[in-house]
């Protein structure tokens, strides 16, 4: 599925704003920032140098005692709540976390991290949600993110789940229809349109409920300066006030042209891949030609892609020449093959946009206590609807790997294994998407006949188009933290009579049995990880679980907090196959706490936004 515009850039200061279906706004980058808002807004001025650090050591803030203060519910700007400002708020703190951008990813993160226990303060250098549309898409692994998080419910109220994926060619013929269900394997239909300001304010909304999360809006991070056992993040607010706050560890969730990983050194790995698309974001109540689904044309001199978001939105996206411009008559005749106003007839542009797609994966995500996470980290073209996805699914690994490191006892090493795990699933959807691109729009030449051709024949094999489309996104590959035959892979959530099976597993560990009994090793091991034992019989969800651990040729299974599978007991085993490598780096055994920092890697060189 596809997930076309994923993120809108910001306009540059200067640039000229668009007057209508015309005029085209150029985007030089995809998602520049995670989350644009108020664009052509100027940036606060900066001081004439950073803040001095207090002196002796900040004071830790404890896990208990007032709540922060929280962003606003509402059109309200973020960021302006009663009381102090970001630079008086935060001054002599020292929190857990420190994440920079409050886009989907950034916030999201928030929430997870809130959701284990763990404090974090949100910093963003817009002040509000960015109110045009931008990604649309997303799966159904995202669906049971925001599940986690407490929104899917409002979510899917003001989604809408699609069919699937349909390639037609210069005629509108179907060549291939890959179907998804209503329900997959996390418990959610494979795919649901959306439009992301929505879904940024039920985020938003969310984290205002949070006592160990808040949200400034209208602070540009200036500097980090990385120090034993934290880092210093210093600030400016938007009327050029200078401030910091001390972190144990700072998320880069700042987009695509992400500052701090720029700051840090970090280059990309080019998957070369780079087009140039037009985006027309559309309402209407004209009777539009449409499956509910996506629609892939895979015409070498008009590729297109149409879908539908809400009741009235709809979205085109168009391969044009450098040189064309389409005026309202244009843009009309664009869409023409899906929707023809009858005179008079409300047909709004909401937006025009000109795109650069590229592939492109930051060569580290880690700066000593910075993490790259979201677009900062990976940028893809939107042919298979994963970008916003890969972003969400960074937050997943990443927050319990934190919370456990900062408060359950784990190896700081643990640390490593979120790049290590998902930079390579990243490649993958990447490299998807790129040959997706290539196949179907790549070129005009008789090699690129030959491709389309072939892709239409191999669709036409009976079973591949529904294999095709029972999800895009691979397992984890093999690791520490993914042993076993089953490891990797996601533990399904089935439908049960009475609640949801993740309410079950609850927010940590979870070790899901299908024998009789656990072996003597199997409960200790799970009271030193604090995990809930589930058996799989008796859940009311047509043994659906059962079945499948027989399947996988498993007595037992390790679930991570992701609820990913860490490993596996297999059938007539006694314990896990891989816990050599991955008990030392859990190394539980003490109590939860989120109020100290973790012990510290060996200070990186400190670094400064400001150039």
């Amino acid at each position: 599925m596809r997930e076309p515009g994923a993120v809108e850039t910001p306009r540059e200061p200067g640039a000229e704003t668009p007057r209508g279906p015309g005029l085209v706004e150029t985007v030089s980058e995809p998602g520049t920032i995670e989350t644009p808002h108020e664009p052509g807004a100027t940036k606060p001025p900066h001081a004439p140098g950073p803040v001095e650090a207090p002196r002796g050591p900040a004071p830790v803030e404890a896990p208990h005692g007032p709540g922060p203060v929280k962003a606003p519910r509402g059109p309200g700007p973020v960021g302006a709540p009663r009381g102090p400002g970001p630079v008086d708020a935060l001054r002599g703190r020292s929190v857990p976390v420190v994440i920079v951008g409050a886009g989907p990813v950034g916030v999201t993160t928030a929430l997870l991290l809130a959701r284990y226990g763990v404090r974090s303060v949100v910093l963003e250098r817009h002040r509000d949600v960015y109110p045009l549309p931008r990604a649309v898409a997303t799966d159904d692994e995202v669906c049971r993110i925001l599940q986690a998080v407490g929104v899917y419910e409002s979510f899917a109220a003001v989604s809408r789940p699609a069919r699937g994926l349909r390639l037609l060619d210069a005629g509108h013929d179907v060549i291939a229809e890959f179907r998804r269900t209503e329900r997959g394997s996390h418990g959610f239909a494979q795919t649901r349109m959306f439009d992301q300001p929505v879904l940024e304010r039920l985020l938003r909304d969310a984290l205002a409920d949070r006592r160990e999360a808040e949200l400034w809006g209208g602070v540009e991070v200036v500097s980090v300066q990385e120090e034993e056992g934290g880092s210093r993040v210093r600030f400016r607010d938007a009327a050029g006030r200078a401030g910091e706050v001390r972190a144990s560890y700072v998320l880069a969730c700042d987009g695509a042209g992400s500052p701090l990983r720029e700051a840090c050194g970090i280059g990309f790995e080019d998957l070369r891949f780079e087009e140039s698309w037009t985006v027309l974001d559309v309402r209407t109540p004209a009777a539009v030609r449409t499956w509910e689904g996506v629609d892939q044309v895979c015409d070498p001199r008009r590729p297109a892609t149409f879908m539908r978001i809400g009741e009235d939105r709809y979205r085109w996206e168009f391969r044009l020449g450098a040189d064309e411009d389409p005026d309202e008559a244009g843009v009309r005749a664009l869409v023409a093959p899906w929707v023809e106003p009858a005179p008079g007839e409300e047909f709004e542009v909401l937006r025009t946009a000109r795109y650069t797609f590229r592939a492109r994966l930051a060569e580290r995500w880690r700066h000593g206590r910075v993490f790259l996470l979201g677009d900062a980290a990976h940028q893809t073209p939107p042919f298979v609807g994963q970008g916003l996805c890969a972003g969400m699914r960074d937050a997943a690994n990443l927050s319990w790997k934190l919370a456990r490191v900062l408060g359950g006892g784990a190896d700081e090493r643990l640390l490593d294994t979120y790049e290590s795990e998902r930079r390579p699933h990243a490649r993958k959807l990447i490299l998807a998407a790129v040959a997706t691109g290539w196949a179907m729009t790549g070129g005009q030449d008789r090699a690129a006949a030959l491709r389309r051709a072939a892709v239409g024949a191999v669709c036409r094999v009976p079973g591949v188009t529904r294999l095709a489309g029972n999800g895009l996104a691979p397992p984890l590959r093999r690791g520490v933290l993914s042993a076993g035959r089953l490891g990797g892979r996601f533990c399904p959530q089935p439908g049960m009579r009475d609640g949801t099976f993740d309410d079950v597993l609850g927010p940590s560990f979870a070790l899901v049995s299908g024998a009789p009994a656990l072996t003597p090793a199997l409960r200790p091991l799970a009271a030193a990880l604090g995990a809930r034992l589930v058996p799989a019989h008796g859940l009311g969800d047509g043994g659906a679980l059962a079945a499948w651990l027989r399947a996988g040729g498993a007595d037992a299974v390790l679930v991570r907090p992701d609820r990913v599978v860490l490993d596996a007991v297999p059938r007539g085993g006694r314990e896990f196959t891989g816990i050599a490598g991955w008990a030392p780096l859990l190394r539980t055994g003490r109590a939860a706490r989120t109020d100290v920092d973790a012990r510290a890697p060996s200070p990186a060189e400190p670094f400064s936004l400001i150039h």
